[in-house]
């Protein structure tokens, strides 16, 4: 099982935690796709860890409805859920539309000179691997830009929950990148977000934000007519 790497020391994270976000990273970037069948015994020795962290993450992945258990099979990746696509997707609206727009109005209550070079960085850093056509990378970059936004809005509560929701949201989000390679349109659409942010107009931001994130919902069908045995409903 060549495509989960095995774990590097990470400080503040125990093993356990690592293990889960690696196996999570690897089922949402594809590396292991929709339907993938997969075993502790080869976790564990790709990973270079014993079984009973394994075990534990795939408890909390089968939680999250990102594994499933088949009777007398054992466990797969579990397929995309378009119903839990469109749920996601509209919770995320929800939850981010109040947190930009609490950017907005956060913004120019003091100095932002680092914060807006951070996000320059980061849209700079989306544009290279947009060049390299690393997706994966990509879609590492357009969850910071989020997340740096709901550091702004203060809200820690809001970046657990809209992290635990969107993975199965990104997993229709990585394939649609991959398959209209759309990654010039994301980065305007960043930006256009951040100019919005940045000038604390609320109001302007809350609408950039409905467009970019309700255009997958024209694309989903797309996407399942093109990859039928990746979804279910």
């Amino acid at each position: 099982m060549t495509f989960i790497s095995s774990l590097q020391p990470q400080q503040r994270k125990t093993l356990g935690d690592q293990i889960y976000e690696s196996i999570r990273e690897s089922i949402v970037s594809f590396k292991l796709p929709p339907g993938t069948m997969i075993y502790e015994n080869e976790l564990a020795e790709t990973m270079k860890v014993s079984r009973t962290p394994i075990r534990e993450a795939i408890r909390l992945l089968v939680s999250e409805q990102l594994l499933e258990v088949l009777p007398q099979r054992g466990t797969r990746i579990a397929l995309i859920s378009a119903r839990k696509v469109s749920e996601a997707r509209f919770i995320r609206e929800q939850l981010e539309l109040g947190a930009f727009r609490l950017a907005a109005v956060k913004w120019g209550e003091r100095d932002r000179s680092a914060e807006s070079a951070a996000f320059e960085a980061l849209l700079e850093q989306q544009r290279a691997a947009a060049e390299a056509k690393d997706i994966a990378l990509f879609m590492q970059l357009d969850e910071a830009f989020h997340r740096a936004v709901l550091e702004i809005a203060g809200n820690e509560t809001l970046m657990q929950m809209i992290y635990y929701m969107r993975a199965h949201l990104n997993r229709a989000r990585y394939l649609a990148i991959d398959q209209f390679g759309h990654m010039d349109r994301v980065i305007e659409e960043h930006r256009q977000l951040f100019e919005a942010i940045r000038s604390g107009d609320e109001q302007l931001a809350a609408a950039r934000l409905e467009q970019h994130i309700r255009k997958l919902d024209q694309e989903l069908p797309q996407l399942r007519e093109a990859n039928p045995d990746y979804f279910t409903d």
